[in-house]
């Protein structure tokens, strides 16, 4: 692995050689669905975008709906009708996301992961009811199974 330095950005650009799959014969336990978002155009509740104690309190509720469970959470907002960026920790993974209300623009994150259950159709009921609250014209939407 070798670091390309890049004159423009604080953070080194990594490049290896080495191949994505793995080599490893030891099972595997813990499954995993990450569900990654680019929410564009979003239409739905402006206070979502900007009231950071409000986003909070709907990702939680949101969370709690979906059957899971929450350890934890962190929001915070940028100012008077500026963006958010939040987290919820959860017992199964996380939940983060980051909003540019100035760009209707949403990023969403969803990880889920169990030793012993399979937790995605938890995680894709909480992507769901975050994806239907922004309300996105134009939703990117990325599917990874991890483990």
């Amino acid at each position: 692995m070798r670091v390309l330095p890049h004159t423009d950005s604080p953070v080194p650009i990594v490049s290896s050689r080495a191949s994505l799959q793995s080599e490893r014969t030891v099972p595997r336990h813990a499954p995993g669905l990450h569900l990654i978002g680019d929410l564009y155009g979003c239409r739905g509740d402006a206070a979502l975008m900007t009231d950071a104690a409000r986003l909070e309190a709907f990702c939680k509720q949101a969370v709690a709906d979906a059957g899971l469970t929450t350890v934890g959470s962190l929001f915070h907002s940028f100012g008077e009708g500026e963006g958010v960026t939040g987290a919820v920790v959860l017992a199964e993974s996380h939940l983060a996301l980051h909003t540019w209300p100035e760009d209707d623009y949403v990023t969403l994150d969803v990880y889920v992961c169990s030793y012993s259950c399979d937790n995605s159709a938890k995680a894709e009921a909480l992507f769901a009811a975050l994806q239907q609250a922004f309300q996105p014209t134009d939703p990117h939407l990325h599917r990874v199974v991890r483990a």
